[in-house]
């Protein structure tokens, strides 16, 4: 785990905006389509729209919590590590993981780098998808979530943050994926 006490990057509109607690409430639910987004996808430089999934493959969204390129939530860093050394079985059950972050481009590129990430990480620092998907927010950044969709886009699973169940588990997510396969 990346460990540090730089805090450089962390006090920002960002961080202010996301200071005070809002829970997570997400009213989205099973059988719903979600909302369409358009974000960076740091991973392979490109813009990535969710509804261009629909039609070809189910698709997981990984919310996640990272403060800065250096200050990874406690909670979210091992379900990140994990979700990466699992992509491949993903991948090979014919789903995609977009893991959604609220660091900007800059800050978002160092933490591809520094943890090889795998699957897309799509950055988006004005946390607006977070707000669509009501993930909740709490001292600085939003809330982790998952949210499982078949591959016509609608919701099939969601997990949200508490702090007994922080992130959706990776074997919950593939066994999500193949009961809806």
């Amino acid at each position: 785990m990346l460990t540090s006490t730089d805090f450089s990057g962390l006090f920002n509109g960002r961080f202010l905006r996301n200071f005070f607690p809002i829970p997570a409430s997400s009213r989205l639910r099973v059988g719903q389509k979600v909302p369409d987004f358009l974000l960076p996808d740091i991973t392979n430089q490109t813009t990535l729209r969710l509804s261009s999934y629909r039609g070809n493959q189910p698709i997981i969204l990984a919310f996640t919590r990272i403060f800065t390129e250096k200050q990874y939530c406690p909670l979210c860093y091992p379900h990140i590590i994990e979700l990466n050394e699992s992509y491949e079985q993903f991948v090979q059950k014919g789903i995609e993981v977009l893991m959604i972050t609220s660091t900007d481009t800059r800050q978002s590129r160092q933490v591809v780098k520094d943890l090889g990430l795998k699957m897309p990480l799509l950055s988006n620092p004005s946390c607006d998808v977070f707000r669509n998907y009501e993930v909740g927010q709490a001292l600085g950044a939003p809330l982790p979530a998952q949210f499982v969709l078949d591959k016509e886009g609608r919701l099939r699973y969601k997990h949200l943050f508490s702090f007994l169940s922080p992130n959706a588990s990776v074997e919950k997510l593939l066994a999500t994926v193949d009961s809806i396969s």
